[in-house]
C-alpha cells in the first residue's frame, strides 16, 4: 500500500515569501502606495494635458500635409513633435538620458554641467544667507532697539519682487568689478536670509519663562544662557527654515543668471530653451532643478537627523 507524499516548501523559500509579504504590508501601510499612486496620476494627466495642448498643431500639420489620419494617430503624434507646446513625460526622460548620461560633464550641452554651476552660487548663497540671518536673529533677540528698528526692515524687503531687484544687483556690482558667481550667489543670500532670521528669532524666543528663570537663578551668563538654553531650543526651528532657504536659494540662482546673461547654469539654460523655442530643453532644465531642489533639502534632513542624535533626541 502506497501513499501520496506531502511536498512541504523548503525553509528558505517560505521565509523568502514572508519578507515580501511582509514589505508588501508595509508598503501599503506606509507612504510607498500614496506617492506611487499619486505619480502615475500625475503621469496619466500629464499625458493628457500633452494630447490636449498639442493637438491643435498636429491638426494643423495634418491638414497642410493633405494626410487623413485617426485619433490614435493624431495621440502618438502630439507625443513625438519636436516642438511640442507641453513635452510628453517620456520626451523629458529621453531628453535627460541625453544630456545627462551620453553626454560628458565637461560638456556646455550636459545638465550636470549646468547643474553644478547653478549649485555653486545656489550653495555659496545659502551659506551666506544663514550666517547672516542667524546673526541678524541673535541680535534682534538680544537687542531691543534692533528688534524695533531692523526687524520691519527685513519683512519689508520681502516685499520687493526679485525679478525687479536681481538686474539692479548685478549691475551695482558689476560696475564695481565684481561679476560672476558674486551676483548671483548676493541674489540667493537676498532670498534665503530671510525665512532662517525669522525663523531662529522665533527659536531663540522658544524656551518657557520658568527656564530662563531657572538661568538666571544659576547666575548664567548671557553667553552661557544662548549656549546652552537658546540654541538647542532653536535647532528644530532653524532646521526647518533652512529646508526652505535651501530650496529658495535654488530659486534665486536661477532666477540671478536671467539678467546676467549667464552662458552656463540652468536659468541660461532654459533662457536659451525660450530664445529657440526648445520647450523639451526648458522642461528638462525644470525637472533638473526640481531634482537638485529635493536632494538639497534631503541633505539638509539628514544633517537635521545628525544634529537630533548627537542631542539625545529619539528617533
Amino acid at each position: 500500500m502506497t501513499t501520496d507524499a506531502q511536498v512541504t516548501p523548503a525553509p528558505a523559500d517560505a521565509a523568502q515569501r514572508g519578507r515580501l509579504r511582509a514589505g508588501l504590508d508595509r508598503a501599503v501601510q506606509g507612504r510607498a502606495l500614496p506617492i506611487a499612486t499619486v505619480s502615475l496620476a500625475i503621469v496619466l494627466l500629464w499625458y493628457a494635458l500633452a494630447v490636449w495642448l498639442n493637438a491643435d498643431l498636429q491638426i494643423n500639420r495634418f491638414e497642410r500635409a493633405d494626410q487623413s489620419w485617426t485619433f490614435g494617430e493624431l495621440v502618438l503624434a502630439t507625443w513625438a513633435q519636436d516642438r511640442p507646446m507641453l513635452p510628453a513625460p517620456h520626451q523629458i526622460v529621453a531628453e535627460l538620458n541625453k544630456t545627462v548620461f551620453q553626454t560628458g560633464i565637461t560638456s556646455v550641452r550636459s545638465l550636470v554641467y549646468h547643474s553644478w554651476v547653478t549649485l555653486s552660487s545656489t550653495l555659496a548663497g545659502f551659506a551666506i544667507g544663514t550666517l547672516l540671518g542667524i546673526l541678524l536673529a541673535v541680535g534682534i533677540v538680544h537687542a531691543r532697539a534692533l528688534e524695533k528698528s531692523l526687524l520691519p526692515w527685513i519683512i519689508s524687503s520681502q516685499t520687493v519682487p526679485i525679478l525687479a531687484i536681481a538686474p539692479m544687483i548685478v549691475v551695482v556690482l558689476g560696475a564695481i568689478g565684481l561679476n560672476g558667481l558674486i551676483p548671483k550667489a548676493v541674489i540667493s543670500m537676498y532670498l534665503c536670509f530671510f525665512p532662517v532670521a525669522i525663523g531662529m528669532v522665533k527659536g531663540l524666543r522658544a524656551p518657557d519663562p520658568l527656564q530662563m528663570d531657572l538661568m538666571r537663578t544659576y547666575s548664567a551668563s548671557r553667553w552661557q544662557t544662548f549656549w546652552m538654553l537658546r540654541w538647542p531650543s532653536s535647532l528644530p526651528f532653524l532646521f526647518a527654515s533652512l529646508k526652505v532657504a535651501i530650496a529658495i536659494s535654488l530659486v534665486g540662482a536661477i532666477v540671478a543668471e536671467l539678467p546676467t546673461g549667464a552662458q552656463a547654469g540652468l536659468g541660461a539654460r532654459m533662457l536659451a530653451g525660450s530664445y529657440y523655442g526648445q520647450t523639451i530643453q526648458i522642461w528638462s532644465a525644470l525637472v533638473a532643478a526640481s531634482v537638485l531642489a529635493a536632494s538639497l533639502v534631503g541633505v539638509v534632513a539628514l544633517g537635521e537627523r545628525w544634529a537630533h542624535r548627537r542631542m539625545g533626541a529619539q528617533p
